[in-house]
């Protein structure tokens, strides 16, 4: 599940594409309280995710611009809707709003059959931890986690989002029912690479790193009621690493939806 959150734009502003830190910091404001204490674990995934502020340009005051905050709880996204509905002030660095509106949705990628694609539109943090350096012939000077990139190929990408959605779904969903890795097939049926970039992401106050980050377009057909779970976990919590930070946010491409046996919706 999802929030769609409708701001208006307080004053002119450029566009920030560092933003992260600013809105991350506005919606962990929402989830203080000691019933959220775990979610502030950095080792674990959050199982929460949030889009770019969008769309994408310059602001003038009185803009309209939206965000999409998303989780695999419930619990969570009600405390954050509470909070930006009694404080609608949505300040995210230097560009100020004020929020106007805030809508559930539920996304879903279709029954069994679907075919559709997913779109990474803010990158996706995807490491390589240096005991798999071997096995992908990795040259790297250190024993640190190596950012993929499109020359590593596409196995290990596939084999590390496979693996953090694996660990979201024993996080977030019944112990009793299969995760990624136990099923047969992979998550996507095409993996269409955009482009790779580095950013500089301010991680915690005052310390700032380099990411590398890779955008997507991952076709998919649904099988059965399992890979639809995974596909739509995904929509929850974000693809690979960082998804707290904004990063590896994941949407549906409307116009590439094929319903079992029909047309385009």
């Amino acid at each position: 599940m999802r929030l769609l959150v409708r701001l208006r734009a307080d004053a002119d502003a450029a566009y920030d594409n560092q933003y992260h830190r600013g809105l991350a910091g506005r919606v962990w404001r929402a989830l203080d309280g000691e019933q959220f204490d775990e979610l502030h674990d950095q080792s674990e995934p959050t199982g929460l995710s949030m889009s770019n502020p969008f769309p994408v340009e310059s602001i003038e005051e009185g803009d309209r611009r939206n965000v999409l905050i998303a989780s695999a709880r419930d619990d969570v996204l009600r405390a954050v809707a509470s909070s930006l509905i009694e404080d609608r002030e949505f300040n995210i660095k230097q560009m100020p709003f004020t929020v106007e509106e805030v809508t559930g949705i539920e996304p879903d990628v279709g029954e069994p059959g679907t075919e559709g694609m997913l779109t990474t539109d803010t990158g996706l943090v995807v490491r390589i931890p240096h005991w798999k350096f071997d096995e992908y012939g990795i040259d790297a000077p250190s024993d640190a986690p190596e950012f993929w990139r499109a020359k590593h190929t596409l196995e290990p990408l596939k084999e590390q989002l496979e693996n953090n959605l694996d660990r979201k779904h024993g996080l977030y969903c019944d112990d009793y029912l299969p995760g990624p890795s136990d099923v047969e097939g992979d998550l996507f049926t095409s993996y269409e690479h955009i482009k790779t970039y580095a950013l500089p992401v301010t991680v915690t106050e005052g310390v700032t790193e380099t990411h590398v980050l890779s955008k997507f377009r991952f076709g998919y057909r649904v099988r059965d009621d399992d890979h639809r779970r995974h596909l739509n976990l995904a929509l929850d919590c974000g693809l690979a690493e960082r998804n707290s930070l904004g990063f590896g946010f994941v949407n549906i491409r409307e116009d590439k939806r094929v319903p079992p046996g029909g047309r385009r919706v």
